[in-house]
């Protein structure tokens, strides 16, 4: 999982080669020690995110929050909405 807060293109969309994305609001989010889980639903469709427990403080992912899961061969990104 990698955190993406770059810059943005004018249109407001983040500069990315990623092109597989699934807007969202976060539904859960489970944190441990170090990692953590985050689910996003996405329309119909339901994304669990492990991720880092410092990037959903970066991020600061809560239940409720807009995010973006972006998906990359076997990899899922998060930009925050």
């Amino acid at each position: 999982m990698e955190v993406g807060q770059g810059a943005h293109a004018e249109d407001g969309e983040p500069y990315t080669s990623v092109r597989n994305a699934f807007p969202g609001i976060v539904t859960a989010v489970r944190l441990g020690d170090v990692s953590a889980q985050v689910d996003i639903q996405a329309g119909p469709h339901r994304l669990v995110c492990p991720l880092t427990r410092e990037a959903v403080v970066e991020l600061a992912l809560e239940v409720g929050t807009r995010a973006t899961a972006r998906v990359k061969s076997t990899s899922v990104h998060i930009d925050r909405a």
